[in-house]
């Protein structure tokens, strides 16, 4: 994991020097909305790249589940200003977007989508540097990045070595203002993260499960203080390297991966314009109910090892996904996806949701149990209540 990390207070303003560091001239400051600047910390950023003798463009308005559109509109302007080098400040969204956008200024021409769909094989990229400033996506050290193509509402995300950022710089004290669901949301993404890599069958690397387990029982214990008090520095640290810890594959060494949670929620998302987070909550406990006899030695060792259950096998099993359901309650999450606010009156939707969660009903989710375009239909009636 080659990023380097860049942790603690007031490490914003360290910023110019790491670009400079990282062979940036001009860089293209990616953010979402009005808070980066009225907080000041945009101004603290302009200020350490003026130091620097780093020029630079901006290049704000990134939304929640950030859009193909956009991201093609930075590229444009990170090609007319001459970048070489893309600055992500924010959550998951702006990371993506920069992610996104450093790919296309690096290959002009060619379409995002192409390459998000792998139509282009990609071989270079622009460099890309984060300020995070939101505990969830692990965007700030992963090989991926999503976006949503809005014109066809499909969501879907890209895997290369290629997306990770050169650094991250993570500051606990620029997430004190988050509001509480957003908070949830997050803590809801970084445990996800880690338990799409988990629920794998035969697994016998215990050094993996080892670390995946601590990072889950720090996220749950973290992120209550969390909610409790947003400027709980500790807690907010803890959270903050859990999230990049969950998505930067140590969580998943010596495994096979799994998003298939992912997949259902990236088809609510695209459509319905939900929090990411939200959406996993909304149907994990539909997920695990539906595959759990398909592994209950995997669903019984997460349950002792994460909620210290004890009990005969079937009932600590299913005391585990209690569990986790109860504990996504408790911080504000959604379990169905009634609570998310979109119950689902006609069976039409669901299937076609289905439909998009599984490509038209030519993959195969899940490695627990292979899931096609009908089991996820099942899913989705059990979660829409």
């Amino acid at each position: 994991m080659p990023t380097e990390i860049v942790f603690g207070k007031d490490t914003e303003v360290s910023c110019g020097r790491e670009v400079k560091k990282h062979g940036g001239t001009k860089a293209l400051i990616v953010y979402g909305g009005g808070s980066a600047r009225r907080s000041g910390l945009l101004e603290r950023i302009e200020k350490s790249l003026e130091e620097e003798g780093i020029a630079y463009a901006e290049f704000g308005g990134v939304k929640p589940n950030p859009g193909l559109a956009f991201a093609e509109e930075g590229v444009e302007k990170g090609i007319r200003e001459k970048v070489d080098f893309i600055l992500g400040v924010g959550g998951g969204s702006a990371i993506d977007t920069a992610k996104a956008i450093a790919h296309g200024v690096a290959n002009p021409g060619i379409p995002l989508w192409d390459i998000w769909m792998k139509k282009v094989h990609l071989t270079r990229t622009t460099k890309v540097g984060v300020v995070l400033t939101i505990p969830a996506a692990g965007s700030e050290t992963s090989d991926s990045a999503v976006l949503t193509n809005e014109v066809i509402g499909k969501k879907s995300g890209l895997g290369t070595e290629l997306n990770r950022p050169a650094f991250a710089i993570m500051n606990p004290e620029l997430t004190f203002t988050l509001p509480k669901y957003q908070i949830g949301c997050g803590i809801a993404d970084i445990m996800m993260h880690t338990l799409e890599r988990y629920f794998i069958p035969d697994q016998k690397n215990r050094m993996t499960d080892e670390i995946a387990e601590g990072l889950l029982r720090t996220v749950i214990d973290s992120g209550r203080k969390a909610l409790q008090n947003p400027a709980d520095y500790d807690a907010m640290s803890e959270l903050m390297w859990c999230g990049s810890l969950s998505h930067n594959n140590l969580t998943g060494l010596g495994r096979a991966k799994d998003f298939s949670v992912h997949k259902l929620g990236h088809a609510l998302s695209a459509r319905f314009d939900c929090a990411h987070g939200a959406t996993l909550t909304a149907v994990w406990g539909s997920w695990a109910e539906y595959v759990w006899t398909n592994d209950v030695n995997r669903f019984v060792h997460y349950a002792k090892q994460v909620w210290g259950i004890e009990g005969s096998r079937e009932e600590t099993a299913r005391e585990g996904i209690e569990k986790t359901v109860s504990y996504f309650k408790s911080i504000g999450m959604p379990v169905s996806l009634g609570e998310l606010g979109i119950g689902i009156q006609d069976e039409k939707t669901l299937e076609e949701l289905a439909m998009d969660a599984t490509m038209n009903d030519t993959v195969r989710l899940s490695v627990l149990r292979p899931l096609d375009a009908s089991d996820v239909l099942e899913i989705f009636r059990k979660a829409n209540h």
